[in-house]
């Protein structure tokens, strides 16, 4: 089993910015390859951002230039660090692993909230 727990989110005026983090434990090795994804009241859940297990990052057109991911190698603990935050931005956040098997495996995910 694998365990994963967000936090860091908030609300931010426009413009601000946000940490998030993934907490991961259990059967899921330090380096993994880890996602955030997003869901918008009435949307569907998308991806966010990558991290492969080599640390390569992709980031979704809609957030490219403001976000970055970083890892903590010992711990496991993936960050998505948000810049110049959009209303549009506003959504729950969650981190997500797929193992070997295809097994996938989400947080609880943390609110971000975007407004004046």
């Amino acid at each position: 089993q694998v365990q994963l727990v967000e936090s860091g989110g908030g609300i931010v005026q426009p413009g601000g910015s946000l940490t998030l983090s993934c907490a991961a434990s259990g059967n899921i090795a330090s380096r993994s390859a880890m996602d955030w994804y997003r869901q918008a009241p009435g949307k569907q859940r998308e991806l966010v951002a990558l991290m492969t297990s080599a640390g390569t990052t992709r980031y979704r057109d809609f957030v490219k230039d403001r976000a970055t991911l970083s890892r903590d190698n010992t711990t496991g603990t993936l960050y998505l660090q948000m810049n110049s935050l959009k209303l549009e931005d506003t959504a729950v956040y969650y981190c997500h692993y797929s193992d070997f098997q295809g097994r996938h495996y989400w947080g609880q995910g943390t609110q971000v909230t975007v407004s004046s």
